[in-house]
């Protein structure tokens, strides 16, 4: 069984940065980060493919979030800069099953999903 453990949320001023952590136990291949605030769907942030190649990201953290990856400790980050309260949220980190996907950016594109850890951005 497949299980996604997140660090390093917390709180942080606007402007500020921070850097998320999602450590992987079992085989996964693509990896992505979601976010979710109470009363909306949760969206997706930033996906990886398995060799990193391929990177994708919401049109709301272009420029200012990456996503990255490190296939010998099978650990993928979000480094997240110019914070923005609107960037407050649950962050989940999602991983899936298959070597090759056409899509990243989709929930139902990941098969394993972390329990969360929440981002809190001070105005």
């Amino acid at each position: 069984q497949v299980q996604l453990a997140e660090s390093g949320g917390g709180l942080v001023q606007a402007g500020g940065s921070l850097r998320l952590s999602c450590a992987a136990s079992g085989l996964t291949f693509t990896k992505g980060w979601f976010r979710q605030v109470p009363g909306k769907e949760r969206e997706f942030v930033a996906g990886i493919s398995w060799n990193g190649a391929r990177t994708d990201y919401a049109d709301s953290v272009k420029g200012r979030f990456t996503i990255s990856r490190d296939n010998a400790k099978n650990t993928v980050y979000l480094q997240m800069s110019s914070l923005k309260p609107e960037d407050t949220a649950v962050y989940y980190c999602a991983a899936g099953d298959k070597v090759f996907q056409t899509r990243q950016t989709g929930a139902d594109d990941y098969a394993y999903w972390g329990q969360g850890t929440q981002v809190t951005v001070s105005s």
